[in-house]
């Protein structure tokens, strides 16, 4: 016999039946993600979860290391372009 959550889960997966939105949020906060990342949603719904928890860390920086990370950062996003418009 199946779990009680067991049995909601297989519901959800199945399509038989929609989470509340609590549950949404609670699976959400479990997974570490965000709700529109959860249902696909919402501007950064397509980063994995990899970016976003990147994304996160990053928020958390001072100032000064987050303007030294994004030079770093703009530098190779400047490189992919260049190679990409070069590629054409």
């Amino acid at each position: 016999m199946l779990h009680p959550a067991g049995e909601i889960i297989g519901k959800y997966e199945r399509n038989e039946n929609l989470p509340s939105i609590e549950m949404v949020a609670k699976m959400a906060k479990a997974f570490g993600v965000t709700v529109d990342f959860l249902i696909g949603e919402g501007e950064n719904a397509s980063y994995d979860k990899e970016t976003v928890e990147r994304i996160n860390d990053i928020q958390k920086m001072d100032a000064d290391t987050k303007s030294v990370l994004f030079n770093v950062i703009d530098t190779y996003i400047q490189n992919f372009k260049t190679k990409k418009a070069f590629a054409k």
